[in-house]
């Protein structure tokens, strides 16, 4: 039962990121936020895993540990943070981080040697639908406030979690949940606290709004959702877990309407079947069980 609903609740945890992400763009520097977020978080479950008695990171891990959490932390996180701080709607960020899934459905076909079925590959054409939808929907709207430097964040944030995805995929799928993940948030804590002091003044307002907002990005989006993912990449292919990223545009669009007053029209709603249905064709298990030979070669 966890096992099914482990995407599903991946998925609703991780659509309030770009949420949290505007609140605490509000009050710091985004790569100083992320510095004590990742920093944070590593402390947390380094505690965890002594108290659990959690297996311990191999030494031959920690390279990938730092690949991965410079990919998927530092240039993913910071590229959608500082987009949203020069003022990219959380909606549009959330819309354009979600086709990252193309680029990793891509490259593992082709570097990992992922096969898609075809029903899968219909999932990811309805979740690109979907992501299209919500694009109409945007420009509809007007986007003449989004700046060319906060496209290009985007851009290169969406080449960093495809890059984490496939790394963790083909080299990362036995490493040690707990003090794996810990070890890829002191890898990306490193990058961005040497990237903050280089690009921002280390800008870090405590108040109300800030404290909340990091308490969620560590407790609900570094460790729950995170480690979810994780799991979800150790057991699948990078396809079928990138292709949830489908849904967060639509889930984004309705957390901004009821939390900024962002316009949620038929499109979003659209948007969000359509998705739904694509990212269930691409992670649903097939009718007929698996030979022996397909279940060693995943």
């Amino acid at each position: 039962m966890f096992e099914r609903l482990a995407p599903w609740i991946f998925v609703a945890l991780w659509s309030t990121g770009f949420v949290v992400a505007r609140y605490s763009t509000n009050n710091a520097g985004p790569l100083s936020f992320l510095t004590v977020r990742m920093l944070t978080a590593a402390v947390l479950l380094y505690v965890i895993a002594k108290l659990v008695r959690a297996p311990k990171l191999d030494k031959r891990m920690w390279s990938t540990s730092a690949i991965v959490g410079t990919c998927m932390h530092a240039v993913y996180l910071g590229g959608v943070f500082i987009a949203i701080k020069r003022g990219l709607p959380s909606g549009l960020s959330a819309l354009i981080a979600g086709l990252h899934p193309v680029v990793t459905s891509v490259a593992g076909r082709f570097i990992l040697k992922e096969r898609l079925r075809r029903s899968q590959w219909v999932g990811v054409a309805l979740g690109i639908t979907g992501v299209v939808v919500v694009v109409i929907d945007k420009v509809r709207d007007g986007i003449g406030d989004v700046t060319a430097p906060a496209l290009w964040a985007m851009v290169i944030s969406i080449a960093g979690m495809s890059t984490g995805t496939l790394v963790q995929r083909a080299r990362g799928k036995d490493m040690p949940l707990v003090t794996g993940t810990a070890a890829q948030y002191v890898s990306a804590g490193v990058v961005l606290l040497v990237a903050s002091s280089v690009f921002e003044d280390w800008e870090f307002n405590i108040n109300a709004e800030l404290v909340l907002a990091l308490l969620w990005s560590v407790l609900v989006l570094s460790i729950a959702a995170v480690m979810l993912m994780m799991l979800l990449i150790s057991r699948h292919s990078a396809a079928r877990v990138s292709s949830l990223f489908f849904l967060t545009p639509a889930l984004s669009a309705i957390e901004s309407a009821i939390l900024f007053g962002e316009r949620l029209s038929p499109f979003a709603l659209i948007a969000l079947a359509v998705a739904l249905t694509g990212v269930w064709l691409t992670m649903r298990n097939p009718a007929v069980a698996p030979s022996p030979e397909a279940l060693l070669a995943d």
